[in-house]
C-alpha cells in the first residue's frame, strides 16, 4: 500500500505534468487517476474539493520547483546576468525532450483559467509574483533600485513565459535561447 505522502506527491506530479502538457480542460481527473496507478479514491481522499483544488495545488507544487531551481541558481552565480542566463538555459534543457519538461508552464493554465476561477487566478499570479521577486531580489543585492529590480524581474519574468509559449508552439528550444542571449542587455552591471 502506497503512504499518503507518497500518494499525495505521485497524484500532484502526475497532475501537474499533465495540465503542463494538455492544460486545465484537456486534462481529466480519471486521466490523472490512470496515469498515477493509484485508486481513484486517493485523489478524492487529498483533493475533496476535486479538480480546481487539484489544479490550485499543482500550481503551487511547479511553482515550488521552478522556486528552488531559479534560488539555487541565483545563489550560486555571482552576478544577476549569469544567474538568468542559467535559469533560462536550465528551462530551455528541457525542450530536448518534451515528455520530461518539469516545472513549465504556470501560464498555459494562468491563461486559460484566469477568467473563469479566481482561486487558480490567485494561484498563478501568486507563482509569477514569487519568481519576479527572486529576480529581483538578485538585482537588488547587485545594486539595482528595489523599484527598478522589481519591474526588471516582471520584464525578465515576462519574457521566459513567452518564450516558453513560443518554444512550446514551436517545438524547439531557441527562442529561450534567444531571450538568453539578450539578457546581458537589459540587466546593465551596478557598483
Amino acid at each position: 500500500m502506497v503512504s499518503k505522502v507518497n500518494s499525495r506527491e505521485k497524484i500532484l506530479q502526475t497532475a501537474s505534468r499533465l495540465f503542463q502538457l494538455q492544460g486545465y480542460h484537456g486534462t481529466g481527473l480519471n486521466q490523472i487517476i490512470k496515469e498515477s496507478g493509484l485508486p481513484k479514491g486517493s485523489l478524492y481522499h487529498h483533493f475533496p474539493n476535486g479538480k480546481e483544488e487539484l489544479a490550485i495545488e499543482a500550481v503551487q507544487y511547479t511553482s515550488k520547483f521552478i522556486e528552488e531551481n531559479l534560488q539555487k541558481l541565483m545563489n550560486e552565480k555571482e552576478g544577476p546576468v549569469e544567474a538568468i542566463q542559467a535559469f533560462i538555459r536550465d528551462t530551455a534543457s528541457q525542450f530536448d525532450n518534451l515528455e520530461d519538461i518539469k516545472g513549465i508552464p504556470v501560464g498555459l493554465l494562468a491563461s486559460e483559467t484566469a477568467l473563469i476561477s479566481e482561486p487558480l487566478r490567485n494561484a498563478c499570479m501568486q507563482a509569477f509574483k514569487n519568481w519576479q521577486m527572486i529576480i529581483a531580489k538578485k538585482l537588488i543585492q547587485n545594486g539595482y533600485e528595489k523599484e527598478e529590480a522589481t519591474k526588471k524581474g516582471l520584464l525578465v519574468n515576462s519574457m521566459i513565459g513567452g518564450g516558453i509559449m513560443h518554444s512550446l508552439t514551436s517545438k524547439d528550444k531557441t527562442p529561450l535561447l534567444v531571450i538568453m542571449e539578450v539578457i546581458p542587455l537589459l540587466i546593465e552591471k551596478k557598483g
